[in-house]
Formats: structure tokens, C-alpha cells, sequence
């Protein structure tokens, strides 16, 4: 079950937006607990991502990187796609 206050997140599925799939991308970038995400760039995840990987992933996964800081900074949880028009404002070219 998604916790809604950071304080009761143990693992990384805990987090709204987060399923397996994201879980395993946190841990192959080397944030090894959710505790690490706070205070962290969603940005600068998504390229660590994209250079690890060789690949470059689809803006959504940004979205849900920002979905996830904001919330482990403390911000109340909100779907991934609610990010969506931020990110386009802050990250036009992408």
C-alpha cells in the first residue's frame, strides 16, 4: 500500500509512483534507500539514467522523478502526470 507521508516509507514502492519497474531503476542508479531521494535533482537522476543506460527514456520517467522528490522533500503526493506541465516549462528541449 503507497504511504502518503514520507515518514512511513521503508522501501521504494512505498512511494505514490513508484512500482517495481522504478524501484529497480533507483537501485541501478545507485540510490540505494528512499531517504536517498531527498534534496535530489529529478533532473539530474533522469540524465544519470539516460548515461548509465544508453538510452534516453521517455520525459515521463522525469515527470515521475519530480512526482517522487517533491514528495520525499515533503510535498503532499500527486500523480506523475501533474508534473508534466512544469517539466515542459523547465525542460523544453527535452
Amino acid at each position: 500500500m503507497k504511504k502518503l507521508v514520507v515518514t512511513e516509507v521503508k522501501i521504494f514502492t512505498d512511494i505514490p509512483n513508484v512500482g517495481p519497474a522504478i524501484a529497480r531503476v533507483f537501485r541501478r542508479i545507485n540510490i540505494k534507500s528512499p531517504i536517498d531521494l531527498k534534496g535530489k535533482n529529478p533532473y539530474a537522476l533522469y540524465r544519470r539514467l539516460c548515461k548509465i543506460t544508453g538510452t534516453r527514456y521517455d520525459p515521463c520517467v522525469l515527470d515521475t522523478f519530480m512526482a517522487v522528490v517533491d514528495f520525499m522533500n515533503g510535498a503532499r503526493p500527486k500523480p506523475w502526470w501533474s508534473y508534466t506541465k512544469l517539466r515542459k516549462k523547465q525542460y523544453p528541449n527535452l
